[in-house]
């Protein structure tokens, strides 16, 4: 344990507790040996890999091509490992995961089946106690939080949910064992990433398959496909460029923005750009391929038009097609969708959407859904109903900070922090990806690295100087806050009813909470870096 970051008795069980064993717990792990910090992770499943391990539901794939969708901090790792498809599946991420977590001999230093129910803050001893609901106690000097933003499953709120008779499944904690729908009858409620890949999959077994949608999503085609030597190959000659790129890019991924404006090229011209990211499955590309796409609603109306144009030529019934298009939604507002058949699925006999933003569910019965004075029977219900996106993680139990403050109070009007990092009033304790950062807009790899080295070099520089406290000011806080939304007003997004705005979940504050650019975002905390850590208070 390093004597100098414990020179305030009582002493710390560790240096650094880091909840979640995720991409950024492990890694987080894997920075603090290598400033010689003692460190142990709290994870609550049985194994590595955060939601790439609870997610599991038929069709879940990575919608980050997966040469880019992996960790760039260790040159051998990255030339070793070999993603097999462009978009990974589920089983081979948390292979990846594994692998890593074996690599860097992690798991001697992580605590499996071990839920933290509570985080609370010694002021006197400068310490942080945390209690797991096994009943665990663990003490650490600092608490790093690296429990994800897509995590929690968001609460089904449904009158009857527990009368309902037949098999129920959540797309965010699907079984282990594979599901058969052969020969039942499913209701799938939610459309959005999960519903939109799982769908077609259960059609294919389902004797009928009723699809609950009330808000749809603009999904492009994935064009997976497995991924040959020499393209391995030529990604593992230029990752040092590619991953330089994602570093400096809007959205950390390498992608063009082909003009300042959609209206700067002829409409040919526009359409073969739309027409380029759609037909290779490209989300991020087509959100950031011309300069005001996110800023102005004209430029948007554009590529709305383009999407409801290919959602027509892909569905046969004219009235289904209308409903499974948009219609007052700025396109990339939303979290644009990738999918392997999901419109075509429409033209299947075995399908039927049920518009329930037209005619809402009123309640779930023993047999099946009532919406109004109809009842649509089923065997089977899969909700996939999403997450209680990015402060969910962090409310998910109760962390105090100086003088009894709970985060849930706090953020009691939406999430407030400097940087996406710390919050005031908590010392010594660090969000990984957190409210206020790019996180959910960006590559996660991208983002997550980003904020695991800069809080490294932060407690290396605490080491360094014999210190043992660093906390956010308030005053620097509310001006990141007000930056935030300056930049998020900038653009579309504070207009979606999405879940980057809390929209998903009744009673959330509406506030938008990732940070638009990645690599602004970057530069922003290198200078406070080089500032002398400007706007935290350091003791």
């Amino acid at each position: 344990m390093a004597d100098d970051l414990n020179n305030t008795p009582p002493r710390a069980d560790f240096d650094v507790v880091i909840v979640g064993a995720g991409w950024s717990g492990m890694y987080m792990l894997h920075q603090c040996r290598q400033l010689g910090l003692s460190a142990h992770i709290l994870e609550a499943g049985p194994s590595v890999g955060g939601t790439w391990y609870w997610n599991r539901y038929p069709g879940l794939r990575c919608d980050v091509e997966s040469v880019q969708y992996s960790f760039s901090f260790d040159a051998a790792l990255q030339q070793e490992w070999t993603w097999t498809e462009r978009y990974a599946t589920q089983p081979e991420i948390l292979e990846y995961a594994n692998h890593v977590a074996q690599r860097f001999d992690l798991l001697r230093d992580i605590s499996f089946d071990s839920k933290v129910s509570a985080a609370r803050f010694d002021d006197r001893a400068g310490i942080w106690n945390i209690e797991t609901r096994q009943g665990r106690k663990v003490s650490g000097r600092f608490v790093v939080m690296a429990t994800g933003c897509l995590t929690v499953p968001k609460d089904v709120i449904i009158p009857g949910m527990g009368d309902f008779k037949g098999e129920v499944y959540h797309t965010a904690r699907w079984p282990k064992t594979p599901v058969d729908f052969s020969g039942k009858r499913v209701g799938v409620i939610g459309t959005g990433s999960s519903g939109i890949q799982a769908i077609p999959l259960i059609a294919e077994q389902a004797e009928h398959l009723y699809v609950f949608q009330r808000t749809p999503s603009y999904s492009l085609p994935a064009k997976n496909r497995e991924l040959t030597p020499d393209y391995v190959a030529e990604v593992k000659r230029n990752y040092e460029t590619l991953r330089n790129e994602a570093r400096a890019h809007l959205v950390g991924i390498p992608a063009p923005t082909y003009a300042a404006s959609v209206f700067d090229v002829s409409d040919e011209e526009r359409r073969e750009i739309y027409a380029s990211k759609y037909d290779n499955g490209l989300p991020f590309a087509l959100m950031v391929s011309f300069g005001d796409l996110l800023m102005d609603e004209k430029a948007n109306k554009t590529a709305q038009e383009y999407l409801a144009e290919r959602i027509r030529e892909k569905v046969e019934d004219p009235e289904i097609a209308e409903q499974l298009i948009p219609k007052e939604q700025f396109v990339g507002t939303r979290r644009l969708c990738l999918d392997t058949n999901y419109y075509e699925t429409f033209n299947r006999p075995n399908v039927t959407l049920k518009n329930i933003a037209k005619k809402p569910i009123d309640q779930i019965t023993e047999t099946g859904v009532r919406m109004g004075d109809e009842l649509v029977e089923v065997d089977c219900l899969v909700f996939a109903t999403g997450y209680d996106a990015m402060t969910g993680p962090l409310l998910a139990f109760e962390i105090e900070g100086k003088g009894g403050i709970k985060l849930k109070d706090a953020w009691a009007e939406g999430p407030k922090s400097l940087l996406g990092l710390m919050v005031s009033g908590f010392p010594n304790l660090f969000t990984i990806t957190g409210p206020g950062s790019p996180s959910v807009l960006s590559n996660m790899f991208c983002s997550i690295e980003q904020h695991v080295e800069w809080v490294s070099r932060l407690l290396g520089h605490l080491q360094q100087q014999k210190l043992t406290r660093v906390e956010a000011k308030p005053e620097a806080q509310e001006n990141w806050v007000a930056h935030v939304n300056e930049v998020a007003n900038s653009t579309l997004f504070p207009r979606g009813n999405t879940w980057y705005m809390g929209a998903n979940v009744p009673g959330k504050p509406r506030v938008f909470m990732p940070y638009l650019g990645v690599g602004p975002y970057r530069q922003i905390c290198d200078e406070v870096e080089k500032d002398g850590y400007r706007g935290f208070a350091i003791s």
